[in-house]
């Protein structure tokens, strides 16, 4: 499991954040943060069934997708 963890961790690490990270500012480390939420992701994909498992993790992608849109569009307007 931990092997799937630091594949799903440096796979999402490559592509750039749609917003700047002061990565320095947060009481933990990049990598930390990368590997809990990649935890989370398995732990929730592990939780359906092997049929599910590519529904939810659409369901799950578009509703961060959508979450980003929001919050870049608020950020904009905030500026």
């Amino acid at each position: 499991m931990s092997e799937v963890i630091e594949q799903l961790s440096t796979l999402a690490q490559e592509s750039d954040m749609a917003m700047p990270v002061d990565w320095e500012g947060l009481n933990i480390s990049k990598d930390e943060i990368f590997k809990h939420m990649a935890t989370n992701v398995l732990q929730q994909l592990e939780s359906v069934s092997e049929e599910q498992r590519a529904v939810v993790a659409m369901a799950t992608m578009t509703k961060l997708l959508v979450e980003n849109f929001i919050h870049s569009h608020m950020a904009k307007i905030n500026t």
